[in-house]
């Protein structure tokens, strides 16, 4: 690996720790605070920005997001990705030690399994080549697509029921916003002075990071008012971190090792990731019913 990749990996860590603190205070928060939806969209919107813990959990995550854009003005996408699993863990240690939560066999054998793709991402990063320049068109190719893809999915009623659909929709729509904060982060390192400045506000993807990251907070939060934070941050993060990891790839030319073995590993991890989350997300479905189970 780049020698000079590992500041930003060690800063995207520290990022993916502040970024589920965050989430945790936030998920904390939850049961008090109304779901964002219908007519009175506005006013839980209101709700959530009055709530002093909910914003501070919000600052909480502003300043990982600081960090996570330094982190990927220094490595690839797919890399920072990486490290950004690791607030999965961070996470899952802090709903069931501070906020109680429990998860079934079937559960935790996802989250376990999402934290072992982790593991064999990290094994993989061995021998990636640097990332290529932007292809703006392939972006926006795989934007569409992906979003087309998760309404589908979404409009599952057995979904929709849980809080797997907003929680999915929560990761899409993050997971493209790294790929738009990685395009961002290229104008910074390719420009200077105020030309900085110009570039950035004349740039679509400012707009589209925004936008991104605006609706998967709203969407993650629902996932938190419908279900528990255990579920909905591991299946959240995972597919957030997926998008990217495919993105670099096709948008930004950010290829597979060359070294069969980390090749090998990379493609399991991809495996195991959609696998996991599927794991969680259809047991939530089936546990959901169980209300009794719910809270234990």
């Amino acid at each position: 690996m780049n020698p000079g990749y590992v500041g930003g990996l060690l800063i995207g860590l520290a990022a993916s720790a502040m970024l589920a603190a965050g989430l945790a205070i936030m998920k904390s928060r939850s049961e008090a605070l109304p779901a964002a939806q219908g007519t009175a969209f506005l006013r839980a919107i209101v709700r959530w920005i009055c709530d002093s813990a909910w914003v501070g959990g919000l600052i909480l995550e502003t300043a990982g997001y600081v960090l996570y854009f330094a982190a990927l003005a220094e490595a690839p996408v797919s890399l920072v990705a990486v490290m950004m699993q690791g607030g999965i863990a961070v996470f899952v240690v802090i709903a069931i030690f501070f906020l109680h939560e429990r998860a079934n066999a079937i559960e935790a054998a996802g989250i376990v399994g999402i934290m072992l793709a982790m593991l064999l991402l990290a094994l993989s990063l061995e021998s990636v080549p640097p990332h290529g320049q932007l292809n703006s068109f392939a972006l926006g190719v795989l934007s569409a697509f992906t979003l087309l893809g998760t309404a589908i999915l979404c409009s599952s009623n057995r979904l929709r029921r849980n809080g797997a659909s907003p929680a999915i929709a929560s990761g899409v729509a993050f997971g493209l916003s790294s790929l738009y904060t990685k395009a961002l982060a290229d104008i910074f390192t390719a420009h200077s002075g105020s030309a900085i400045a110009i570039q950035t506000a004349a740039s679509p993807w400012l707009y589209l990071m925004i936008g991104t990251n605006l609706g998967g907070l709203v969407l993650l939060q629902n996932s938190f008012h419908w279900t528990r934070g255990i579920i909905a941050m591991p299946l959240s993060s995972a597919i957030s971190n997926l998008v990217p990891i495919v993105g670099g790839i096709m948008a930004f030319d950010e290829h597979l090792p060359v070294d069969p073995t980390s090749a090998a590993l990379r493609i399991a991890a991809f495996t195991l990731t959609i696998l996991s989350g599927v794991l969680v997300a259809g047991a939530e479905v089936t546990h959901k019913d169980d209300r009794a189970d719910l809270v234990a």
